[in-house]
């Protein structure tokens, strides 16, 4: 039996939408439907293919909604997803340690919950555990990086620092997918609120390894990528 090399996924899905509130309404952003299925649906189908055993959904805004569709429907096989349900806002690290409980021993999966990046998940943790990494970061390649901020890397694809989005920097270069796979040492003592400011950006120029996605990335969190989303990701067979 081969061992997955991440047997948990942490989706982060406790946002408010607010991009996306004038098409989806009180819909929680995770639901939005894509070829008639809600994308939590498509998501969860894609990572357990890739070899994920457990997804924790970290929720807060409209959590209610999630929860009543889980239990009505039929999760993919081998799959177990639990849920968390934050009580206040606690930014991405804060949720991301509310979960540690219900994560099993080994490299850990983050995520956020309205991403869709078409990449070797299993791949990509296959060479973290190689590399010896703190932590491992998915970046695409951007024609034009002023929407998302930048990071720069050294010749080794480890990063040297992030760059803060700024609308008039714009130009070509690497952006987070917001796909990272960190030790479990790392995992377990978390800092602050926010996953990318205080824990990424404060680790040392080197312990963060880059592996670039060669797929397509979508984040379903405006109106135009929501649309974008039905010629990006598949339909679900079942």
């Amino acid at each position: 039996m081969t061992v997955t090399p991440f047997p948990t996924v942490i989706i982060l899905a406790g946002g408010l939408g607010t991009r996306i509130r004038g098409i989806l309404g009180d819909c929680p952003k995770v639901l939005a439907p894509v070829h008639g299925r809600p994308f939590l649906d498509h998501l969860l189908h894609f990572l357990a293919a890739q070899g994920a055993r457990r997804a924790v959904l970290c929720l807060g805004h409209l959590a209610n909604q999630v929860t009543a569709h889980l239990a009505a429907t039929r999760l993919p096989p081998g799959l177990t997803v639990d849920q968390v349900i934050e009580p206040a806002p606690l930014g991405t690290a804060g949720a991301v340690r509310l979960a540690l409980a219900r994560v099993e021993p080994g490299p850990v999966l983050i995520m956020n919950g309205d991403t869709w990046l078409d990449a070797d998940l299993a791949s990509f943790a296959r060479e973290h555990q190689r590399s010896g990494a703190t932590a491992s970061l998915l970046c695409m390649r951007m024609p034009d990086t002023s929407r998302y901020g930048r990071v720069e890397v050294d010749d080794g694809l480890r990063v040297t620092r992030f760059v803060e989005k700024d609308p008039a920097a714009n130009g070509p270069g690497l952006v987070s997918t917001g796909i990272v796979l960190l030790s479990a040492e790392t995992v377990a003592a978390l800092p602050g609120q926010s996953l990318e400011r205080d824990v990424l950006q404060k680790l040392p120029p080197g312990a963060i390894r880059v592996e670039i996605a060669p797929g397509a990335f979508l984040d379903i969190g405006t109106p135009e990528s929501l649309v974008q989303a039905e010629r990006t990701i598949p339909p679900l067979d079942d």
